[in-house]
């Protein structure tokens, strides 16, 4: 699978933030970030699971490395809140989304 193509589902499963870069004509532009977000992601996750494991099997190191992108990179995107709802924002959906947006210390 293409990261393109990723990254363009990992938008579709977020309706919302779909809809809004759609309609702001900004899906194919952000779509193509995140694809090279991704890519950039996979190649640092290869990279540091081949000097942990030098003799594993390259494949399988790539395909866990895109497992793990594919995590990070949806762990980036915005979260998405039903605008007749972002008033009524749970303490425990305000904790969540400061987290998903936080770097890792």
């Amino acid at each position: 699978m293409h990261y393109k193509t990723i990254a363009l589902e990992l938008i579709q499963d977020r309706p919302g933030l779909y809809e809004r870069l759609r309609m702001t004509k900004r899906l194919l532009p952000s779509m193509e970030a995140y694809a090279e977000d991704l890519k950039s992601l996979h190649d640092e996750w290869k990279e540091t699971l081949l000097k942990s494991r030098p003799d594993a099997d390259p494949y399988r190191i790539a395909a866990e490395a895109l497992e793990m992108a594919i995590q990070d990179l949806q762990d980036r995107l915005p979260c998405e809140l039903p605008t007749d709802e972002a008033d009524h924002l749970s303490l425990a959906d305000a904790i969540r989304f400061v987290r998903t947006h936080t770097p890792p210390a």
